[in-house]
């Protein structure tokens, strides 16, 4: 297989590319980026499969003739609402299999209506295929797979569980702050009440989550509230969530209104996210009913039943305040692992299925992928995660 990895100096891409490089069925790999020193800088560190090439991809002429003789396309060139329809029509139109990062949620249905073009060109596509979304949604189709019928999904995470790349913070104003910011501004679409509807972001959402007290989530634009309704017909609700770090704080909803009122630019906003996440401490309180720190949740009928079933990453060695290996992953990794993994069953096959697709779509099996991206962050960190069941684990309401 010929990777064409756009945006692939990135500091999201590095962590995909770094385990990309070793998987037998990629035979090359082609950094482009518009910095081309970054890019050959990068390139330089991995091994012989790698080469780079400088990118601009507002320019679609060389866009179009970066694909030549390329068998997927990886896109990591934010922001996606700005870059990820075209880049992903432009693949399809170059018969390029597909992967992204994508966790914008304002192109996401465009881009799924791209699907019958795939399905034409016979090509395989997969959005937002990194933590939320990517991870969230796997985890909510286990959630959901449990149930005999579903009416709402949340997915959601710890918005203090993760640390952001250094490479990334030595960024004037880096993605995942100008991400925040688009995010919890403005209007954010999500499904409720069985429609698409556009809501003011930050507002508190209950989760009865099994087994643990009920906590509250805050609304975040992100495509997995758009996505979930898209398979699942008969969802009256879906709505992704964050909780914890300042998420729900009198100051961040302070600085998303100034944005709004036009006081403060969204770059301006997006610098003061990333003081905050820099004051912030790497220490998190423990306790027995300590919340997850990315899930998936599902709630329906269960034998006729009111039942509820939630998937996360088991916190049970977080809780126990010794010192674990959940500790060593930053964003970095819990995003371009499960970007690599899907390039990995892309190559070996195991995506096959013509057609643009989210994570929950079916054509990617949870169990498979998620032992797939454990078994590689424990390469990446280089220490043992150990296997699904010791890492996944699911409440059920009936147990």
């Amino acid at each position: 297989m010929r990777i064409l990895a756009i945006g692939g100096s990135g500091s999201m891409s590095r962590y995909a590319m770094r385990a990309t490089q070793n998987f037998s069925a990629v035979d090359e790999i082609v950094i482009a980026d518009i910095n081309k020193e970054a890019a050959n800088s990068f390139a330089s560190t991995l091994n012989n499969k790698v080469s780079a090439i400088q990118l601009d991809v507002t320019d679609s002429k060389a866009l179009k003739n970066s694909m030549k003789g390329v068998d997927t396309v990886v896109n990591t060139c934010g922001p996606f609402f700005k870059f990820g329809t075209p880049i992903l029509s432009t693949a399809i139109s170059s018969g390029c299999n597909y992967v992204d990062i994508c966790d914008d949620w304002e192109p996401t249905l465009d881009m799924l209506n791209l699907d019958s073009a795939a399905k034409l060109a016979g090509i395989s596509a997969t959005i937002g295929l990194g933590a939320s979304p990517g991870l969230t949604n796997l985890m909510a189709l286990i959630a959901i797979r449990e149930l005999d019928s579903v009416s709402k999904v949340f997915t959601g995470w710890d918005a203090g569980g993760t640390s952001i790349d250094e490479t990334a913070k030595k960024q004037s104003v880096n993605a995942a702050m100008m991400h925040a910011v688009e995010q919890i501004t403005g209007k954010v679409k999500i499904y409720q009440d069985s429609t698409y509807k556009m809501v003011k972001p930050l507002k508190s959402i209950d989760v009865n989550y099994p087994g643990l007290t009920t906590f509250t989530g805050n609304i975040i634009g992100h495509p997995e509230a758009l996505t979930f309704p898209h398979y699942f017909k008969d969802l009256k609700d879906s709505i992704n969530l964050a909780h914890g770090g300042s998420v729900g704080s009198f100051v961040l909803k302070a600085i998303a209104e100034l944005v709004n009122v036009g006081l403060l630019s969204k770059n301006k906003a997006a610098n003061v996210f990333a003081w905050l996440e820099n004051q912030g401490s790497s220490e998190r309180n423990l306790s027995s009913n300590y919340l997850p720190v990315i899930y998936g949740y599902a709630n329906g009928l269960k034998n006729d039943v009111p039942a509820s079933v939630g998937v996360c990453l088991s916190n049970e060695q977080r809780n126990s305040g010794s010192t674990n290996n959940y500790d060593a992953i930053g964003m970095g990794e819990i995003t371009g692992i499960p970007l690599a993994c899907g390039i990995k069953m892309l190559a070996e096959g195991k995506i096959n299925k013509s057609g643009v697709f989210s994570p929950e779509a079916g054509h990617i099996d949870p169990h498979d992928f998620i032992t797939d991206v454990l078994d590689e962050l424990s390469k990446a960190i280089n220490k043992p995660l150990g296997n699904f069941e010791e890492n996944i684990r699911i409440n059920r309401s009936w147990e």
